[in-house]
């Protein structure tokens, strides 16, 4: 089935589907927490950091993905909803201008308020959302980089409020390597599981992944245990009740588990895992903020209560 963009759709609206708005708080959350915990205040440069990756981030992100991926998105039947849209070619320029023209006025912004560090971050986050989809570069078409670079557009947004509030030093503390060693591997783990989905119109459309390479079963148990290598690592890396946040990553392989059996003819049925897995982002993060709320105000609390 083709699937083609309404003519009636201003750009704006087009740019907006484009940028999964389901998705957006999967970077900027990463952004504001990182931001915070690394002693970062409630200023400006927390709201327009948060605002960044919140839509201009994804609307470059995943507007340079479905400009890009326009013949494959063709063939692709979860392609119009919340998954991304196809953008017919006469919307593919103004697209890419809007999306990185938004990016601007915010980057510059951050690089004013920002350090050195903060800046090398900050690019490198850039040219990995840019990298992924651009032709020459291309990184999703070279599987495994394809899970390595779709991992760093979603841990880079917290390496980046880290670098922001904390400078270098923020990044290189034990808690802060096994987090983001964790979050890493989720990331490449969750890459790879929804790439198994897209087996037969990638194929079709002759563009390589870490699934068209490896097939469906073996892409699945490489996302199994990478979400339960990314719950070791920071069960057996951190310390204190941070430790205890990796358990997040077990659902995930629950999820995916299921799917270990399927043939590559079938792969579109993973479909349903991925559906669960944009769901459990919200009840895993929701379990996350209250897990990072008790951690900052239980401490105040008891100390009151026991001077009283």
């Amino acid at each position: 089935m083709t699937l083609t963009l309404p003519a009636a759709r201003s750009l704006p609206a087009a740019l907006l589907m484009s940028s999964r708005p389901l998705s957006w708080v999967n970077t900027a959350y990463p952004f504001a927490a990182a931001y915070l915990l690394a002693g970062g205040r409630v200023d400006w440069r927390l709201v327009v950091g948060t605002l960044f990756f919140l839509v201009p981030y994804n609307a470059a992100m995943y507007g340079t993905n479905d400009v890009f991926d326009y013949e494959s998105d063709l063939r692709n039947p979860r392609k119009g909803g919340v998954e991304g849209t196809v953008l017919g070619p006469s919307r593919h320029r103004p697209v890419l201008w809007l999306a990185w023209g938004s990016c601007v006025p915010f980057a510059v912004l951050l690089v004013v308020g920002g350090s050195p560090a903060s800046w090398v971050v900050l690019g490198g986050s850039l040219f990995a959302v840019a990298a992924y989809s651009v032709p020459v570069l291309r990184f999703k078409e070279r599987p495994v980089l394809d899970s390595l670079t779709s991992s760093t557009h979603f841990v880079s947004p917290a390496v980046y409020g880290l670098a922001l509030a904390g400078g270098s030093a923020a990044l290189g503390t034990p808690l802060a390597l096994a987090a983001l060693g964790a979050f890493f591997l989720w990331g490449a783990a969750s890459h790879a599981f929804g790439a198994v989905q897209d087996i037969v119109p990638d194929r079709e459309a002759r563009i390589a992944s870490i699934a068209t390479l490896f097939g469906a079963r073996r892409t699945v148990l490489i996302a199994v245990v990478g979400y339960i290598a990314a719950a070791a690592l920071l069960v057996l890396g951190a310390d204190g009740p941070a430790r205890w946040a990796g358990l997040l990553a077990l659902p995930y392989a629950l999820s995916a588990a299921p799917f270990g059996g399927i043939a590559d003819a079938d792969s579109g049925r993973t479909r349903a895992g991925w559906r669960r897995f944009l769901w459990l982002n919200y009840l895993t993060g929701f379990v996350l903020t209250v897990s990072l709320l008790a951690a900052a105000l239980l401490p105040p609390l008891v100390s009151t209560g026991t001077a009283g």
